[in-house]
């Protein structure tokens, strides 16, 4: 039902000039504001549909009061140890307890300078914007009109010979407004669900500056260990190159056999390959931290520096605690809730639309006489429209977004279920491997205490220099695990504290009314 009214009520001008009467068309306008603003007033405390929402529970049964992989107990000889539960939780810089300076300054440079991380940001800036255009439907809708036509209509009966006809002139000025009420929370749905899909966006980005922070360090621990182990067989290569020497002073003495010199040299020409082939991987992982930290690969280089750091205490706090410390679980929660508010807008559709307009201005044939009193013009009317019969649009389409609300609900369980498994896998890792590495240290002191015995025999003649190849072959395979290991241990620790969140918690998340600010002119710049 509409209602509507085109008149020329007001009296003649006193003053006729054009900026008074365009100011005349403005009070028309603004009469039809306070409709509006009354119209307002008596939707402010209008209806919410669909359903309210409140955070489900992330698993289906309680949290354990501890991990269970924190509490299997080793003897005081495990090498590593959790942190007590009261010890305070990682906050900020969470690669700081590694105590590396170096570490330190690239995980600096990537937090300015990664890609990755500007590209998330900008996203997340686009979900804020995407706030403000769904509030900007709160308001009404002001629009400025104009329009010139010049028509000739052909002289109908009297044909030719009729006189000729006068061109019709018709210009109209004009401004209108129109504006609808939110009366079914519509409006209010679209305007939380963009708020919950900024935050988001913003566990996203932070979620994915965790990623390249922990990659960045499990690079750095990775070069690290290949240092040692190129350190290992350069060491290893300077022996065998005496081991050698040595063969063949005694075969030239006609105290050895040529066998033994053609050993030694096979053992040297195995380990220099090895030795040889271990740059590759030290150069990849170089590279990719020169991506991770915007730089190119080929300017980039980190000192030679082998491994020999252990893994720090790290505080794992309460299983409980989880849900409130990664960011991709705060975000699989918000787009839940996201997919709530997408519900409430999609039961708005079964209730009708209202629309309220107003419009004023001026409307002559003549451009001399426009902004008279007698051409002013007028109109003031709500519109109301109702969907009697859509085929079940409307249904199915709440259907759809109620599964997509339940998808989002099993997801975000299955985030909360992988968190829990990542962070029993990495305390796994880091202690077992712990353990492991002392067993391996004390085969490492066995193993070359078997290759000095078995070189004493084979200088007194009594071995053959084969098995002195087979010691020599030992001692590198044990002390090649123990590096190894090593890295283990670092490389754990590191992914640890990723499972943990890092230094991230919920608290940190932006609240709906912080994503509905404006961003600051220097983050909505165009980057060059």
């Amino acid at each position: 039902m509409t209602y509507s009214t085109m008149e020329r009520p007001f009296p003649p001008m006193q003053h006729n000039t054009t900026h008074t009467r365009m100011q005349e068309s403005l009070n028309i306008v603004r009469r039809g504001v306070k409709i509006c603003v009354c119209a307002a007033l008596t939707t402010v405390a209008g209806c919410m549909v669909g359903p309210k929402y409140q955070q489900p529970p992330g698993t289906t049964e309680a949290p354990p009061a501890v991990y269970k992989e924190s509490t299997t107990q080793f003897n005081d000889s495990a090498g590593w140890k959790v942190a007590r539960p009261e010890d305070a939780m990682l906050r900020g810089k969470w690669w700081t307890i590694f105590k590396d300076p170096e570490l330190d300054g690239l995980e600096d440079e990537l937090t300015i300078n990664n890609q990755n991380i500007k590209q998330y940001f900008e996203n997340f800036m686009a979900a804020r914007a995407l706030v403000a255009q769904a509030a900007s439907q709160f308001y009404p809708t002001l629009t400025a009109n104009g329009s010139y036509t010049r028509s000739r209509s052909p002289s109908g009966a009297a044909g030719r010979s009729a006189a000729p006809v006068t061109p019709m002139t018709a210009i109209m000025s004009s401004l209108s407004l129109s504006w609808e009420p939110d009366l079914w929370g519509k409006v209010r749905n679209a305007v939380r669900q963009a708020q919950f899909n900024a935050q988001v966006s913003n566990a996203v980005l932070e979620n994915e500056r965790l990623t390249e922070q922990s990659s960045l360090a499990v690079y750095f621990f990775q070069i690290r260990g290949q240092d040692a182990l190129q350190k290992l067989y350069s060491e290893t290569v300077a022996a065998d190159k005496k081991a050698l020497d040595y063969a063949r002073a005694q075969y030239e003495t006609g105290v050895g056999d040529q066998i033994s010199v053609v050993e030694a040299e096979n053992t040297l020409q195995n380990v220099q390959a090895v030795a040889t082939g271990l740059g590759i991987a030290r150069a990849q992982y170089a590279h990719a931290i020169a991506m991770l930290v915007g730089k190119n690969p080929s300017s980039f280089s980190i000192p030679v520096r082998p491994l020999r750091a252990s893994p720090p205490a790290i505080p794992v706090g309460m299983p409980s605690q989880l849900l409130e410390r990664r960011p991709d679980i705060a975000a699989a929660e918000r787009s839940m809730a996201a997919a709530n508010a997408q519900v409430g807008i999609a039961y708005a559709a079964y209730f009708p639309t209202v629309t309220l307009g107003t419009q004023g201005g001026f409307e002559s044939s003549k451009f001399s006489n426009l902004f008279s009193a007698s051409n002013r013009l007028w109109s003031v009317g709500p519109a109301v429209s109702e969907t009697i019969y859509d085929a079940g649009l409307r249904s199915a389409t709440v259907k759809q977004y109620i599964a997509v609300y339940n998808a989002d609900l099993y997801a975000y369980r299955q985030a909360v279920l992988t968190g829990f498994q990542q962070v029993e896998d990495y305390l796994a890792q880091v202690r077992i491997a712990s353990r492991e590495l002392i067993q391996q240290r004390q085969a490492e002191q066995s193993a070359e205490k078997f290759l000095k015995l078995e070189m004493a025999r084979y200088e007194t003649g009594i071995d053959p220099y084969v098995n002195v190849v087979t010691a020599q072959t030992t001692l590198l395979a044990d002390q090649q695990t123990v590096i190894t290991l090593q890295i283990q241990q670092m490389t754990g620790a590191v992914q640890l504290v990723e499972a943990l969140g890092g230094g991230w918690d919920r608290s940190q998340l932006p609240s709906p009314a912080d994503v509905s600010k404006p961003a600051p002119k220097t983050e909505t710049t165009i980057q060059r």
